[in-house]
């Protein structure tokens, strides 16, 4: 069968044919939205083996998203005293698939005072901009419309819009300027939500609306836009929603800062998160037995684990460990499996069922714990004779007794279980006289003739009367045996007291 991790299975196993199939509908910009290369991994358990073995499927990309804007409708103000040659940042639009499908190029349409300028970033992204080829003329046109258009690789290729509005404004000669050009952050994971993670500042030397100062978040991913909320007033970037480090370990923003008067600077805010050893170790039985035999080799295999902490580096670091004085070792199999098994033979008569715990501990400090319990119970076999509570019983009796009178009452136990532990008794082989019965014709059946011993409760008993005068000592075996054939034996022997029944004779 295959397992994989989280709660959505991708993959089904035919269990005839073999064959890997899908069981879910797959979106590679869903699961891989942060990594280049896809890859789904579950594993195949061999049952009858305990074998584990990885599978890993990576998912290919499709051109199934067009290019998008986060705004469709721009509007940029713009002084009339702009030089020509003036760069202005426009919006990237985003394109969620990968490769040749994600997005490739941009263009803009409109009229003759603008043209578009495209710069690589660090990272080979485009970062579209927009030039001021000729003077503007406020008197002439007050705003100038423009339509920029992002496309990407696919075939056939698709594309996203984005309509600017440039509004032209009187005179502004001095643009915001940031006290840094790039802000660094590191923050804890569990830092509380609704904190002011860092606060950008631009200074503008203007006065009246030409120097006041407003942000806007000019660049962030999907998820960082979702997680930090810029204050346009005041540039205080606060945290809205938690942080996980094992979703995402670093973000990027880009903050514009904008006076009344169309003007403006960038700075970029870099957030790094810091691991808070906040997972507890995952312990998962991906294949246990309930029951093992007391006989079983040492080293057989009685569970396989799944151990798994979600954290990075010492707090993701895991290790198990099992209680002292158990007759069980851990053993490491494939990855993060674990494989429990027998460190020695097991004895059902010193210990029937065994509840045995597995710990997990993280190297967080402190360290984070969690445990399984293994309940298994131990079959028996049948490896213990029965055991009399006497190896010689003995009894006296006078003669002409009764038929059935009871002589003494012999015992014994059987360590094993059930079946293998059901006592049965019987006469067996014995001595006459110091002399082996064999040796005597129809001694053995004078024995039987003479005594029983009940089967189940093993009271022995008288078959008939007795005479001192014939025989006044007898000795013979008797034999316990119990279901699984194993037998000991113990002797009784018997003494007949005389009676005054002979007169004298002349």
């Amino acid at each position: 069968r295959v397992v994989s991790e989280g709660r959505t299975q991708y993959f089904a196993l035919h269990g005839k044919t073999g064959h890997l199939v899908t069981a879910e509908r797959i979106d590679r910009e869903q699961l891989c939205r942060l990594v280049e290369q896809c890859v789904l991994r579950c594993e195949l358990i061999v049952e009858g083996e305990m074998q584990v073995y990885g599978i890993e499927v990576e998912i290919t990309d499709i051109n199934d998203n067009s290019p998008s804007f986060k705004e469709i409708e721009v509007e940029q103000r713009m002084s009339e005293m702009t030089a020509p040659g003036s760069r202005f940042s426009l919006a990237e639009a985003h394109d969620p698939d990968s490769g040749r499908n994600s997005l490739q190029s941009y263009e803009l349409s409109g009229d003759e005072h603008f043209s578009l300028a495209v710069q690589t970033g660090p990272g080979g992204d485009q970062r579209p901009e927009l030039v001021l080829a000729k003077a503007l003329d406020r008197e002439e046109a007050a705003s100038h419309e423009l339509v920029l258009r992002a496309s990407d690789g696919g075939d056939p290729a698709r594309t996203g819009t984005a309509r600017i509005r440039v509004t032209v404004l009187d005179a502004n000669d001095n643009a915001p300027v940031f006290s840094q050009s790039e802000y660094t952050v590191r923050v804890p994971e569990d830092v509380p939500v609704g904190s002011v993670l860092v606060t950008v500042t631009a200074t503008d030397a203007d006065e009246g609306l030409n120097g006041h100062v407003k942000y806007t978040m000019k660049k962030a991913t999907d998820m960082a836009s979702d997680i930090f909320h810029l204050n346009p007033e005041t540039g205080a970037i606060r945290l809205v929603q938690s942080l996980d480090f094992e979703e995402g370990r670093y973000y990027e923003l880009e903050v514009q800062a904008g006076d009344g008067g169309g003007l403006s600077d960038t700075a970029k805010i870099g957030i790094s998160v810091i691991d808070v050893n906040d997972n507890v170790p995952e312990i998962s039985v991906r294949s246990a037995l309930s029951e093992i035999s007391e006989d079983a080799p040492s080293g057989t295999v009685v569970a396989l684990l799944h151990v798994r902490d979600r954290d990075s580096g010492a707090n993701g670091e895991v290790h198990c460990s099992l209680d002292r004085d158990v007759p069980f070792r851990l053993e490491k199999s494939y990855e993060d499996y674990y494989r429990v098994v027998t460190a020695r033979e097991l004895d059902r008569e010193q210990q029937s069922e065994y509840n045995v715990t597995v710990r997990a501990a993280d190297g967080g400090r402190p360290a984070l714990q969690s445990s399984r319990v293994l309940a298994l119970r131990v079959l028996d076999v049948n490896d213990n004779a029965p055991v009399f509570s006497q190896e010689r019983y003995s009894a006296r009796l006078s003669e002409n007794n009764l038929a059935g009178a009871l002589l003494l009452s012999v015992r014994a136990t059987d360590a094993d279980w059930g079946e293998n532990a059901l006592v049965r008794y019987r006469l067996g082989e014995g001595r006459l006289r110091g002399a082996p019965l064999s040796s005597y014709v129809n001694v053995q059946d004078e024995i039987r003739a003479l005594f029983t011993v009940d089967s189940e409760s093993g009271e022995v008993r008288t078959a008939g009367a007795l005479d001192f005068e014939d025989k006044s000592k007898y000795s013979f075996d008797l034999e316990a045996k119990d279901g699984g054939g194993l037998a000991s034996h113990c002797k009784v022997h018997i003494d007949v007291t005389d009676e005054n029944d002979n007169a004298p004779e002349i």
